[in-house]
């Protein structure tokens, strides 16, 4: 049989609609107010985001009208819920309580422009002209940089260190044991000392010739790694090259070989690293133009010249020497030397692990009866509109704030120098301020003064810990000797602060090097497809 269906009482209000009791089931249930105004649709919208996403739909939603309890909204996190401390949070310092009107402040921008129209209007031609170079110094275009070496397909990227991973490493290294010396110190010509901008001394193109020899072609070093004297050789110039790595900004790159647990570093044959940087860590960064006297390439060739030229000036030539073993680079009949001093130490990077370095000594200077190692290096200026301060005008009264930009614009240079000195044992850095005498020749320079300081107390002060440059060095030999023998090139990346460690062929650098052609692959045969015939599979 069909269910029965019972049909419910009508109560009629003869006095208005709507019920007339309320039944014993909604008893204590509140009521809310409807008004006839409103529409049906409301009653029956009982979600958050109803509310939330539709709030005028519904005509008035003044719910100042409505009870408390009608207000309730449900949220996962508990948002109703509170602790008994209601203490207002404090504001942060700083905040804004609120934010200028958008259609005020686009009020105010066309203000401010409509000014600076009528004042540039007011001003000389040369002045306009100036004006909107310094507007828009923020929207310079960044300088793209490119690689010290042509990076070849073939070969593998092995290791990627980023330059985060290198500030966090540590290694005091203990003091290090001295080997052999090599070569002539002359003595320091004190009479630079009183060089000042107003009696600038012209700086003179030295005659004598300049030896760089790589690790591998050093015959002392080569003595060294027959009689096994370490596991490690390298020159200064590539070990604080690695040691400063997080400071630079150019690329770099260094040929690694592997050979029987030891390691060789070495340059390649016209390598970026022949060159001393200018303003590489400049705010305004200098770009790669080959026809400007202030592209990278002519900057670096014309501070590599004049630092040489520099060193052997300052010295009180034809007369007393500090003299050692016989230069090994010299040959009968050659060009005259650059009287420098080669001086081998061996430093141990913990375990069995130990480090010969070929360092270099520029003079020597008598200080209080004692004779004083020098490492004689210059820093030159080049425009004094680049750096915004002039040399000329600064160097007597403020020399603080020429090295403190020095500081800011070759912050890498200075602390090579720094670990260079530390590293070779030097006493004390004689640096010279040298100047172009014409701002747009880059041939005729002068010295304006000369700075002595102590190795140490310039760490300090520019921020270098030689603890983390030897954690530094430590950890990329612990990652070469786990590599198997062969020959690696290690290469800082142009644009970003990351080293990159390839596997090359032996010949790479050489000049009957060839690039190998990447194999295509061949589809194997339907019967029997193996990987021998057609290669791995992807």
């Amino acid at each position: 049989m069909p269910a029965g269906f019972q049909v419910p009482g009508i109560v009629e209000n003869e006095e208005g609609w709507g019920p007339t009791s309320v039944p014993e089931h909604l008893e204590g249930v509140p009521y809310a107010p409807y008004g006839k105004g409103d529409k049906v649709g409301r009653v029956s919208d009982f979600t958050q985001s109803g509310f939330n996403k539709y709030g005028g739909r519904y005509g008035n939603q003044n719910m100042a009208n409505y009870p408390q309890v009608f207000n309730f909204s449900y949220n996962e996190d508990e948002d109703s819920f509170h602790l008994v401390d209601n203490k207002p949070a404090q504001r942060k310092q700083g905040m804004r309580r609120f934010q200028p009107n958008r259609f005020h402040q686009q009020r105010r921008d066309q203000q401010q422009r409509e000014e600076m129209t009528k004042h540039q209007d007011r001003q000389p031609r040369k002045q306009q002209q100036k004006r909107p170079q310094f507007f828009h110094r923020n929207d310079q275009r960044q300088v793209v940089h490119s690689s010290s070496v042509d990076i070849r397909p073939e070969w593998a990227v092995v290791e990627q260190i980023p330059f985060t991973s290198l500030s966090k490493l540590n290694y005091q290294a203990p003091p290090p044991e001295d080997l052999e010396t090599y070569g002539a110190l002359e003595f320091y010509d004190k009479a630079f000392d009183r060089v000042t901008p107003k009696t600038e001394k012209p700086l003179r193109k030295t005659r004598r010739a300049f030896r760089n020899v790589t690790t591998s072609d050093d015959p002392i070093i080569r003595k060294y790694a027959q009689e096994e004297a370490a596991q490690v050789f390298i020159t200064d110039t590539l070990l604080t090259t690695l040691m400063c790595t997080p400071r630079s900004v150019y690329s770099w790159d260094i040929v690694i070989t592997c050979a029987g647990g030891r390691l060789f570093f070495d340059k390649r044959d016209g390598s970026s690293l022949d060159l001393l940087t200018v303003a590489e860590t400049s705010p305004e960064q200098i770009a790669e133009d080959k026809d400007n006297i202030n592209g990278v390439q002519q900057l670096s060739v014309e501070a590599t010249a004049l630092n040489q030229n520099f060193s052997q000036q300052v010295l009180l030539q034809g007369g007393a020497k500090m003299e050692f073993e016989p230069n090994p680079f010299a040959s009968e009949g050659g060009d005259e030397l650059a009287a420098v001093a080669y001086r081998y130490r061996k430093f141990n990077l913990g375990g069995d692990v130990e480090l010969v370095v070929r360092s270099e000594l520029d003079g020597v200077m008598n200080y209080k009866g004692q004779d004083q190692l020098l490492s004689i290096k210059a820093l030159n200026e080049f425009d004094p509109k680049h750096t915004g301060v002039d040399w000329r005008q600064k160097m007597e009264n403020q020399r603080g704030a020429v090295l403190a930009t020095e500081l800011k614009n070759n912050a890498n240079k200075l602390a090579k120098w720094t670990a260079a000195a530390l590293v070779s044992g030097a006493d004390m850095i004689k640096l010279g301020y040298v100047s172009r005498v014409h701002m747009r020749d880059n041939f005729h320079h002068a010295v304006l003064g000369t700075q002595v300081m102590k190795p140490k107390d310039f760490a300090q002060q520019i921020n270098l810990n030689m603890d983390n440059c030897w954690g530094i060095v430590r950890a990329l030999v612990d990652l070469c000797m786990k590599q198997e023998d062969g020959k690696y090139l290690l290469v800082k990346d142009p644009n970003k602060q990351l080293l990159r460690l390839y596997s090359v062929p032996e010949d790479a650098f050489q000049e009957n090097y060839t690039e190998e052609p990447i194999a295509e692959m061949e589809e194997a045969p339907a019967e029997e497809p193996t990987k021998a015939d057609g290669g791995e599979e992807d």
